[in-house]
């Protein structure tokens, strides 16, 4: 009876996983096989190199050269793993294997979730990437093995969503999706080919910290989020919907939001036969629409990551201590993701004129036009101490703003009932606004090439 067991849960473990892969790998925009011809690599291509991940820990054994790989097959006659490369899909090309892992430092683990675990290591020539792999200790393949009793066959049901993953990340590449650096098929504990994946790193989506960070650097997530959505709805696949929108499948990689967890992406409209199919419920309230001739929810996926980017990140981050001449716009996008009354190309729109007008200083037309106090200027010089702090800062023990001109700085500091000087430095955000040090006194004057110095006189 066991036997039969594993039988079974391992040919529907592989049906599954081929029936999984194959749906991506063969989405609108790539090219099937011809009859005959399987989706991998011609028979003169060899598969990746293998590694051991487990080698890569602290403590482990140290790194190994990698085996030459030896032909395997599923039990009970079903298809090879691991899966060759398809059309689409990453290969070995420029993209990174199991070679780039040979001498790898500072292995540190990151983090799991039900399948995955991610690990973080430095390459030779001194980048950082994530390494991410089917966690052996995760609910997935634990559940499974525990049902069926079937390890090897429940790490393939497994790793399809770590192979779906990379076929996606691959085929959705974008400034923000997380870059595919390459891959490599290894042998972990008592499983041989098992998948690793070498990717971008980035920092985790931590709200409570965003919400202390400046405006700006808020507004830059955003809009990141708003450039995603649009690429995913007008994606080479079609428009591809995230069913698990939560913060925690995002990462953050110089200040831009990218999506990295993309084993939940779905890569067609929801089938319907009425309008009653087409429900899009949410927690809080749910939304109708239509049923179109082709039999499809019109627009689901769209409205689907709209509102989750409406519910997770724009109601918090949009209009939170925003310049008071952009709030009005900013309440319509927030307005109008909740009520699903603009899509992606629209809201997209209306982000990137906020951009342009926070960018090009005409947010400031209505702002008081000159200054009442007069201030003397201090080239080449810094105010060393003397800080207070303002919200919200770039500097936790600073008042440390962004200003589009000088004007602004001196609007910002006669705003401040501390504030009785600044210090204009050479640094810039991403928008090219300069950096501002607001000062509470001018008592020690030091030089500095770098920044200038501006002490008020009057007023």
């Amino acid at each position: 009876m066991r036997r039969r067991r594993a039988a079974v849960a391992a040919g529907f473990c592989a049906s599954f996983l081929l029936g999984s892969v194959l749906n991506v790998l063969f989405a609108p925009g790539s090219e099937p096989p011809r009859p005959g011809q399987s989706p991998g690599p011609s028979p003169g291509a060899g598969r990746p190199e293998r590694r051991r991940l487990m080698d890569l820990a602290p403590g482990g054994p140290g790194l190994q050269r990698p085996r030459p790989p030896r032909a395997r097959s599923l039990p009970d006659g079903a298809p090879g793993w691991p899966p060759a490369p398809g059309p689409g899909s990453p290969g070995p090309g420029p993209l990174l294997g199991c070679a780039a892992l040979r001498n790898v430092s500072g292995a540190q683990y990151l983090g799991s979730g039900y399948t995955k675990a991610v690990y973080r290591v430095r390459l030779p020539g001194g980048a950082a990437v994530a390494l991410k792999a089917v966690d052996f200790s995760g609910h997935d393949l634990g559940s499974c093995v525990r049902e069926f009793g079937a390890r090897r066959s429940c790490y393939r049901l497994a790793a399809h969503k770590l192979l779906k993953e990379m076929v996606l990340l691959e085929r959705l590449r974008h400034p923000n999706v997380l870059q595919l650096y390459g891959y490599c098929y290894q042998d972990s504990e008592d499983i041989p080919d098992t998948l690793t994946t070498i990717t971008e790193l980035g920092a985790p989506v931590e709200m409570i910290q965003l919400l202390q960070t400046s405006w700006e650097d808020r507004f830059r997530i955003c809009l990141s989020l708003g450039r995603l959505l649009h690429h995913l709805a007008h994606s080479p696949l079609g428009s591809v919907t995230l069913l698990d929108f939560r913060p925690r499948q995002f990462v953050l990689v110089g200040g831009e939001l990218k999506v990295t967890d993309l084993d939940d992406a779905r890569v067609e409209e929801t089938p319907c036969t009425s309008s009653s199919d087409c429900v899009l419920e949410f927690p809080a309230r749910n939304f109708s629409l239509p049923c179109s001739a082709q039999g499809w929810c019109e627009g689901m996926n769209e409205k689907r990551n709209l509102y989750n980017a409406f519910r997770f990140f724009f109601t918090y981050l949009l209009p939170h201590s925003a310049p008071p001449s952009l709030r009005p716009l900013l309440d319509s996008i927030v307005n109008a993701t909740g009520e699903l009354t603009w899509g992606v190309d629209e809201t997209l729109a209306q982000l990137e004129k906020v951009l342009h007008l926070y960018r090009s200083g005409q947010y400031l037309q209505n702002s008081t036009a000159g200054s009442r106090a007069e201030y003397q200027r201090i080239p080449d010089s810094t105010i060393p101490q003397e800080n207070y702090r303002c919200w919200p800062s770039y500097h936790h023990g600073s008042c440390l703003l962004s200003v589009f001109s000088l004007g602004e700085a001196m609007d910002v500091c006669e705003s401040h009932a501390q504030c009785r000087a600044f210090v204009v430095t050479n640094q810039t955000t991403w928008t090219g606004r300069q950096l501002v040090f607001f000062k509470m006194g001018w008592s020690q004057v030091v030089p500095d090439r770098n920044k200038t110095t501006y002490v008020r006189t009057s007023g």
